[in-house]
């Protein structure tokens, strides 16, 4: 089955469906893809209002729902196939300080989606994640890998049903939220703030997001980790391009921020394997005979895939590039 004709003729949900990926992802869908009906599940009644304004099509449906809410769930499900879940809170500084509220939405909401769909018959539910559930430092890091646990063993309740999968991947360009708005907002004082001039991150666009996360769903077999090959910048690149007339001002690395993000743990390395564009973390349960996928399988001297030892790095002309863009 190609990426083209996988949402064709079937119904598709995303939960967080108001957010940066959930808005380029109904526009792709859309416009590439042929979905009996794409439901936007999310709790913003302000944000569905405005996202009817520009994604009006008749065969889109808003949900107004909270993942917290297992009974609104079970209603929205209802006839589902494919649930992309990109619910989540997310700012790490507002997770340190509201720790309880982070893991309702989730971990307790990840449960919710994964019974849910269980017991809706959901064909295929795929569960975005963060390079901060890598070896994790902070509250929203943890409750990620949290959730990527329970995706990845939600297998072992449906094991001839649900098939569950998790996409890992890195900093979103231009993303609500992201540093990139952040850094704009700072032309105004004329000051840049650097936490240090050594971080360096992983980055990805939302179209590349999307369209990788449409390929797992495609080739997903239950219970793996996916992780797209991402290039690296470095975030004092990123602030010079953005507003190079501005002073950088160094104040240290915040509570639960690391001068670099890992994709792939060095422990995972003995259930990773390799393929040109990504790398594929299989589940230390076979939960089926097909579950397993090819690829050149992680040196024992691997150390890691980390935004510091990474082969790809952004150069200043393609982030100059992309800034323009947004």
């Amino acid at each position: 089955m190609s990426n083209h004709d996988l949402f064709s003729g079937k119904t598709v949900l995303i939960t967080g469906g108001t957010g940066s990926f959930g808005r380029k992802f109904t526009e792709i869908v859309i416009k590439k893809h042929n979905p009996k009906k794409l439901i936007i599940f999310s709790r913003d009644e302000m944000k569905q209002y405005e996202m009817h304004q520009e994604f009006n099509q008749k065969n889109i449906r808003y949900f107004i729902g909270d993942v917290r809410d297992p009974d609104r769930l079970h209603r929205a499900f209802h006839g589902v196939d494919v649930v992309v879940h990109a619910a989540a809170l997310k700012i790490v500084p507002s997770a340190e300080y509201n720790p309880f509220e982070a893991v309702k939405t989730n971990v307790i909401g990840a449960e919710n989606v994964i019974n849910t769909a269980i017991d809706n018959g959901v064909k295929k539910v795929i569960a975005l994640s963060t390079d901060k559930a890598a070896n994790p430092v902070n509250l929203y890091g943890a409750t990620k890998l949290c959730s990527e646990k329970m995706f990845v063993a939600a297998n072992n309740y449906s094991p001839e049903g649900t098939k569950f999968s998790v996409v890992r991947y890195g900093n979103v360009f231009g993303s609500r939220g992201s540093i990139v708005p952040f850094f704009k907002e700072c032309r105004n004082t004329g000051i840049i703030p650097i936490t240090d001039k050594r971080m360096t991150r992983f980055w990805i666009t939302l179209s590349q997001g999307v369209e990788f996360v449409i390929s797992c769903v495609n080739s997903m077999k239950g219970g793996e980790v996916f992780i797209p090959k991402m290039p690296s910048m470095r975030i004092i690149d990123l602030a010079k391009v953005i507003a190079p007339e501005c002073k950088l001002k160094i104040i240290g690395v915040r509570p639960g921020e690391k001068l670099h993000e890992t994709l792939v743990p060095a422990d995972d390395a003995f259930s990773t394997v390799e393929k040109e564009d990504r790398f594929i973390t299989c589940p230390a349960v076979v939960f089926n005979k097909k579950n397993k996928h090819s690829g050149a399988c992680l040196k024992d001297d691997f150390s890691g895939y980390r935004s510091d030892n990474n082969k790809r790095w952004l150069t200043v002309n393609e982030l100059k590039k992309m800034a323009d863009m947004e």
